[in-house]
């Protein structure tokens, strides 16, 4: 089937199998490898983008049903060779280990500050708990949210 799905500013049209998840479509259609597969479950998170504005497990969704929406993935956040400013404060306060989880978890942090732009320590956590690190590494991704929450 024919899909028209706007990725990162740029208006895709492709053919899919029916079957195609979103994740499959970005990584290997698009060649957008910044979204990593982690579990194929839905548990982990490592998958996660926006899909008109909203953070989306793309392996919960199929390319099919993303046609005509628009999806930014981890390598649309910088513009102009200017990381976003979770992407800095991430870098800045260390909230990556093996940076596995890292796009998925910038995804969803992204999402939550849209939602509550100034959250707690305790909101942070609970509202990160469907993205998993499996280095343990939440005390600093934590921080890294609550920096990028003071910083706007």
């Amino acid at each position: 089937m024919k899909v028209t799905i706007t990725v990162n500013g740029k208006t895709h049209e492709s053919e899919v199998e029916p079957r195609t998840l979103l994740v499959q479509y970005v990584r290997d259609t698009l060649g957008l490898t910044g979204t990593n597969i982690g579990c194929d479950t839905s548990s982990c998170g490592a998958c996660s983008l926006h899909v008109n504005g909203e953070s989306v497990k793309s392996c919960t969704m199929l390319a099919a049903q993303a046609d005509g929406c628009e999806v930014t993935t981890i390598e649309g956040l910088a513009k102009d060779g200017v990381m976003h400013p979770m992407q800095t404060a991430f870098m800045e306060n260390h909230g990556l280990q093996c940076g596995y989880c890292t796009p998925g978890m910038v995804m969803a942090s992204i999402s939550l500050l849209k939602e509550n732009p100034n959250p707690t320590e305790e909101e942070v956590r609970i509202g990160l708990e469907g993205n998993l690190c499996r280095c343990t590494g939440y005390h600093n991704i934590v921080k890294s949210v609550l920096a990028a929450a003071q910083a706007k």
